[in-house]
């Protein structure tokens, strides 16, 4: 079996042509054979390259323990690039079906190889009970859970809660560290809060446009980039009033722009996308 390694901002994934390859009987099997570091080809996971009856292509994710994702913001990324680069569908412009709906998606094309990509992301969903948390909504705010109380590992956090297809949970901060996001961000994870799990965003403000975050993922543990949890990052600086509609996040492995724009409520996020290399799965 063909594979070829991706990665946008750093968040790499082992991709899967099944156009031209078989769709794998246990992908989540595979997803956690392939996405080991030290026995596998190593990435945050395994997405597979499909046929879609409602878009150019259909991406279908995994993380790296096997879980199967709802979206992946710098994962889609990369799967326009391919779909592009590699002519399954040569169009400026392109949508792609996630396991959270169809998404457009808008290529920046240089010398013939597309370097960014900027996605719809769509409308963030704040109905606490949609996210999905337990913690509590506030009813002037339409239900969504904004700034508020969380305890966790004997940690008293403030926390804002968002879905951009899949669940995350913001705190701020006012400094990064080692603790916040491998010590604190498994235990929210793994909260009782969160009954289907969730991201855990921590973020350090630099100024209105400007912020610093780390990601631990549900079911990948930290990685150096999370495209989904950048743009609630965007939504819950705009919601607690710590940061403008459109910012520059640093992440770990690069910087990604996000806008939450006025005119249609949606959250547009420009990055990069890179082929690392490919090869053969025995």
């Amino acid at each position: 079996m063909r594979f070829t390694k991706m990665q946008g901002a750093g968040n790499d994934y082992v991709y899967v042509n099944c156009f031209d390859e078989p769709i794998p009987g246990d992908p989540a099997a595979l997803a956690r054979q392939m996405a080991d570091r030290h026995f596998g080809v190593g990435g945050d996971g395994l997405i597979l390259i499909c046929p879609s009856e409602v878009a150019d292509a259909r991406m279908w994710m995994f993380n790296a323990d096997g879980s199967e994702g709802e979206m992946c913001g710098n994962g889609i990324r990369c799967v326009a690039k391919y779909v592009y680069d590699h002519g399954i569908c040569a169009k400026p412009a392109l949508k792609i079906e996630t396991g959270c709906g169809v998404l457009a998606l808008e290529l920046h094309v240089i010398d013939g190889l597309v370097e960014q990509v900027t996605v719809d992301m769509g409308e963030p969903i704040l109905l606490a009970a949609d996210v999905p948390t337990t913690l509590p909504g506030d009813p002037r705010r339409d239900g969504a859970a904004i700034d508020v109380p969380l305890s966790v590992g004997g940690q008293s956090l403030r926390v804002t809660c968002v879905s951009m297809g899949n669940p995350h949970c913001v705190t701020f901060v006012e400094e990064l560290s080692d603790r916040w996001a491998l010590e604190i961000g498994p235990r929210i994870e793994a909260d009782s809060h969160f009954p289907n799990r969730v991201n855990a965003e921590f973020v350090e403000v630099l100024g209105r446009g400007e912020v610093r975050q780390r990601t631990w993922e549900r079911g990948s543990g930290e990685t150096l980039a999370c495209g989904t949890g950048a743009a609630a990052v965007c939504v819950a600086g705009v919601l607690t009033d710590r940061t403008d509609r459109k910012i520059i996040v640093h992440l770990p492995g690069g910087d990604l722009t996000q806008h939450w724009r006025e005119e249609d409520n949606h959250v547009y996020m420009t990055g990069p996308a890179v082929e690392v290399f490919s090869g053969q799965w025995a």
